[in-house]
């Protein structure tokens, strides 16, 4: 019998590629997506998708409600989110919020309520995507650094909590990965950030060239598959790992965090940053 698994944020990039690719390894894939017209696109790619805002409570409800009233819900990839660019002074009290609301608030109310059935069918899996940038601090990036800090926190919590449970949680940390990120940092930069009166503006236009170029930006980076790769293996473990990193600059700074004096790493970041 096929295992089940619900996915968040499927329109493009890495929750895309992992529904497809675990559909094509025997899971039934249940896709979800904030647009209307991106939940007909992903039906009409014969895939099974339903709309999901995850900053709507009661939708978040419905959807798992309705998923185990009719079958098993095995796991939960907690995908959604974005990136708002801008220095820590120029993020807005409005652009913040609403970045936890979809990246923190959102992930933790679906993993609430999927904790609900898997507590009464005494198993499951949560897999939330976190990031490079969930360890490793950047410049401009102030708002999903934070987020991504918050997201391991909370999964390194319910994992303790659910010590002995047959509920395991993991972390997905993706480094460079090819997917619309950049196209939609981009618009939310432009919608809340007034970066031409910032005294950050200088640095601002490197990062207008970063988000407006074509192709890859690092020359490390991967196809969103990498992560798909890696979810199928965390769900296919026995003993799934806490974290899986993704990409060779998420594996070289997880162990540079741990072995350079912090004023060197900074230093690092800086440079990583600007680039």
């Amino acid at each position: 019998m096929k295992k089940t698994i619900l996915i968040t944020g499927c329109s493009s990039g890495i929750g895309y590629a992992t529904a497809l690719y675990l559909q094509q390894h025997d899971w039934q894939v249940i896709t979800s997506c904030r647009k209307a017209e991106d939940v007909a696109r992903l039906q009409q790619e014969g895939l099974e998708c339903v709309q999901l805002d995850i900053t709507d409570l009661q939708q978040i409800q419905q959807v798992i409600q309705q998923i185990s009233a009719n079958r098993t819900l095995d796991a939960i990839f907690c995908n959604a989110g974005y990136g708002q660019t801008g220095a820590v002074e120029d993020i807005s009290h409005s652009a913040l919020q609403q970045q936890f609301e979809t990246n923190v608030f959102g992930t933790w109310d679906c993993i609430r309520y999927a904790m609900a059935v898997f507590r009464q069918q005494g198993h499951g899996r949560i897999i939330v995507n976190s990031s490079i940038l969930g360890f490793a601090a950047m410049p401009w990036r102030g708002a999903y650094n934070s987020s991504k800090f918050a997201l391991e926190g909370l999964c390194d919590t319910l994992r303790t909590e659910l010590r002995g449970s047959r509920i395991f949680v993991s972390l997905l940390q993706p480094g460079p990965i090819r997917s619309r990120f950049r196209p939609n940092a981009l618009a939310k930069f432009e919608q809340h950030i007034d970066w031409q009166n910032s005294v950050h503006r200088n640095a601002y236009q490197q990062q207008l060239q970063r988000l407006n170029a074509s192709g890859n930006a690092n020359p490390f980076t991967l196809p969103a598959e990498a992560c798909a790769q890696a979810v199928l293996r965390c769900l296919e473990s026995n003993s799934p790992k806490p974290r899986y990193r993704v990409t060779f600059p998420t594996k070289l700074y997880w162990w540079l965090r741990r072995l350079l004096p912090t004023r060197t790493f900074d230093w690092m970041n800086w440079k990583g940053g600007n680039q």
